[in-house]
């Protein structure tokens, strides 16, 4: 086997990992073999967000100042023991009726995927044959509007959408935004989803007109929080809690506690900075998974 080449067992899967000392953070000097230790670190508090869900993967070959490029369908020479699902792709890029998905279950799939440098890792708002189980609000920041910004707008959103019996829960995107995760009751479409978190995103707009919008029109954003309802469309996205962002340094997209929203909000430090893969595990460590409580489910979104 080449030198730069090593054959690991990873839970009884035998695995080819290639090319460890490739650094592909240049601006942290963060390697391959970091990322998939990283990620193997991570996985106990990771793969619960991943199951059942189909997997949109953004790889980096050359690190993140190279080419990228989104992923949906497996690979070539995906091992057979990968779970792949094969569900509709309505408007697809490609003209694909279909898309063969991998979904990451288990930590040999996590591990395969990091060896491709699939550092980002993006889930859709439902799993696997059913309706969305989770609604997601996207705060988006319009420059000079930062995390700070976001934070005051999460804390406006928690209190709106708690009079409504709806609980979220706080993370970073790992980049400039946040995001809300709200377990929902799993009975209610992606339509039915969305069109509740634009009407409440609408009339946060209208009590907050001067920090808030909630239209897509990139020329309003300056200085306010876009509240991206549409996100909860079906054929969207959002960042898996915990997944790595392709950032100067391996930052993550990491669950917050509520405290630390409302000291951001204020202006205080740690709520609005970004936290890196080595914070992120001893967050972990220490205080265990903040977002368990969205796995558990929640209430139907009442209707308009």
């Amino acid at each position: 086997m080449p030198a730069d080449r090593l054959r690991v067992d990873v839970e009884g899967r035998s695995l080819e990992l290639s090319n460890l000392d490739k650094v592909l953070y240049p601006g942290a000097g963060f390697t391959k073999g970091e990322v998939i230790d990283y990620y193997t670190r991570i996985s106990p508090v990771l793969l619960p967000h991943l199951q059942d869900r189909a997997l949109t993967r953004i790889r980096f070959p050359n690190g993140v100042d190279g080419n990228s490029f989104f992923e949906k369908n497996k690979p070539a020479a995906t091992p057979d023991w990968v779970r792949t699902e094969t569900l509709p792709a309505p408007g697809s890029s490609k003209g694909r009726e279909t898309i063969d998905y991998v979904v990451c279950d288990e930590l040999p799939t996590l591990v395969w995927l990091a060896n491709l440098a699939a550092l980002e890792l993006h889930t859709p708002q439902w799993k696997v044959g059913e309706h969305p189980d989770m609604m997601v609000v996207d705060l988006d920041p319009g420059a000079p509007a930062g995390l700070k910004e976001c934070c005051a707008v999460a804390v406006l959103m928690r209190d709106r959408l708690a009079d409504d019996g709806i609980d979220s829960y706080p993370k970073t995107s790992g980049k400039k935004g946040m995001q809300l995760c709200c377990p929902v009751a799993g009975t209610q479409s992606a339509d039915d989803v969305s069109a509740y978190a634009r009407r409440i995103a609408q009339e946060l707009e209208r009590a907050h007109p001067k920090l808030i919008v909630s239209k897509m029109a990139k020329n309003l954003r300056p200085g306010k929080i876009f509240i991206d309802w549409s996100q909860n469309n079906a054929a969207k996205t959002t960042v898996a809690p915990y997944s790595l962002r392709a950032q100067a340094a391996p930052t993550v997209s990491t669950p917050l506690t509520w405290d630390e929203v409302e000291a951001g909000a204020a202006g205080k430090r740690p709520a609005t900075k970004p936290y890196t893969a080595t914070e992120v595990l001893k967050r972990v460590e220490k205080s265990g998974d903040l977002l368990a409580p969205v796995l558990d489910g929640g209430p139907e979104l009442p209707a308009p």
